[in-house]
């Protein structure tokens, strides 16, 4: 039985599964941005790359060998996430795509800041580590003899 757990909008609740819906749905967009002529073709590639990758970043945070590489990683995702909602916000604004991609668009404006924010305190993490480490090296120091 597949009780996945979703958010109050419906989308799944885990960034991995929300990342690969999003790859899914930049699929479907590229495709139709590919008919739409060599412009669109063109920014199709790259959305398609872009929007890829971020979900392909984020899997592989999750196997990262430290704590630096997970934010290295992450870093890359929100990156060519930020990369993805700019090309998207194109080709609306120049109506190579409709008002019916604009959920797609917001979409992406979210996960620029999932990603961000996971960033953001996995930084503030390792630091809180750094200094907790440092406290006790200090107490360890003072209390040898």
């Amino acid at each position: 039985m597949n009780t996945q757990r979703s958010t109050p909008s419906g989308k799944p609740y885990d960034i991995h599964e929300r990342l690969l819906v999003f790859a899914c749905d930049i699929v479907r967009t590229a495709q139709f941005l590919h008919t739409r002529g060599p412009i669109a073709r063109e920014l199709s590639y790259q959305i398609l790359s872009a929007g890829t990758s971020t979900g392909a970043n984020a899997e592989e945070s999750d196997g990262a060998s430290s704590h630096k590489d997970f934010i290295a990683k992450n870093r890359i995702a929100l990156k060519e996430a930020k990369e993805t909602r700019f090309r998207l916000r194109v080709c609306r604004g120049t109506d190579l795509l409709d008002a019916s991609y604009d959920p797609l668009v917001k979409e992406s404006d979210e996960l620029v800041r999932i990603l961000g924010k996971t960033v953001h305190n996995a930084i503030r993490r390792r630091k809180a580590d750094k200094q907790a480490k440092e406290r006790q090296r200090a107490s360890t120091r003072r209390t040898s003899p």
